[in-house]
């Protein structure tokens, strides 16, 4: 069967006409989802204006597929337009760019990072109009003993808050949601090496091939250190530092966090697929090999990049922990 790859853009009131490749980068590693969009810098001998037309922070809808079956790929708006004598490039960012927006300083004591989220959405909150105000849906508290937040926008604490806790921090909507690594779960789809899987570099290890050994410190305001180590003694390290955390707790918390993305028997790495079948971070991803039937597992994906350009249109899906 054949099918016609087809595309729809939106941005501010006018649609798109041409194109000349497009990609789009979601993960759950990633504070925002982006979209880059490469236009031809003119047309029928043409330079194309488009300046003229929209401008930073205008909203931006892509949808992508086959024949009239398109698929929302990605919401936002635009960041930054670039142009050079031959293309024009559009860089997107999706819901949290509402968030680049200057938050009052402020020392927080004896918070929660769900304290510190709702703070930002306060502060961002001023600058939107009452009808367009943010929410936060947030199930994922660590406890700081102190919180600094001085000469930041709204985006630099969010991004500090996932560095810190290894949570999952996007925009849904107006809504901001925070929670737990590999909780949520946004779909399932099945991937086969016979079916739908063009290339990969997956590689299969055993949990115990996976040893590591994860160093949590934790930093108090006066600069005493409080340390917190999980997994294998001798295993090949990783370290996180968070500061205003001495909680143990806390601390232990945050490490077996951490060991959730690294120790597990299946497959590590990526494979690539088309547009079909449509998959996101959040999916559950079943990987089937008739030849190797131990191998067949259920995993969480945690990035996915779609292109679409004269060649075809791919999506590369980064897969994470082993769910099954």
């Amino acid at each position: 069967m054949f099918y016609n790859i087809n595309w729809h853009i939106k941005i501010g009131s006018y649609k798109l006409a041409l194109l000349d490749s497009l990609e789009v980068i979601e993960s759950v590693d990633l504070l925002s989802d982006t979209a880059r969009i490469v236009l031809p810098g003119s047309s029928m001998n043409r330079q194309l204006e488009i300046e003229k037309k929209i401008k930073r922070g205008d909203p931006v809808e892509i949808q992508v597929g086959y024949d009239s079956d398109l698929k929302t790929e990605f919401t936002g708006f635009i960041e930054n337009i670039a142009t050079d004598d031959s293309s024009i490039t559009l860089s997107c960012e999706d819901g949290i760019f509402l968030t680049r927006v200057s938050v009052k300083d402020k020392e927080m004591k004896n918070c929660t990072s769900k304290d510190v989220a709702q703070y930002v959405v306060d502060q961002v909150n001023l600058s939107l109009p009452a009808d367009q105000r943010l929410s936060l849906e947030c199930d994922y508290q660590m406890q700081y003993d102190k919180f600094i937040i001085n000469k930041a926008n709204g985006r630099d604490v969010l991004k500090k808050l996932q560095e810190e806790t290894k949570g999952n921090i996007y925009m849904k909507g107006r809504v901001l949601h925070f929670h737990p690594a590999y909780i949520e779960k946004f779909g399932e789809v099945t991937f086969d090496f016979a079916v739908n899987i063009e290339k990969s570099d997956l590689k299969y290890r055993r949990a115990d091939e996976r040893k590591y050994e994860v160093e949590v410190e934790g930093i108090a305001e006066d600069g005493k250190r409080t340390v917190v180590t999980v997994g294998t003694t001798g295993g090949e390290k990783r370290s996180v530092k968070i500061s205003g955390v001495t909680s143990r707790e806390a601390l232990k918390k945050r490490g077996e966090e951490e060991m959730k993305y690294l120790v597990f028997d299946g497959y590590e790495g990526s494979l690539t697929g088309w547009l079909i079948p449509e998959v996101h971070p959040g999916y559950s991803a079943k990987i089937n090999d008739k030849d190797y039937e131990y191998k067949n597992g259920t995993y969480y994906v945690i990035s996915v990049t779609t292109t679409l350009n004269d060649q075809g249109g791919v999506r590369k899906v980064q897969i994470g922990r082993k769910l099954s």
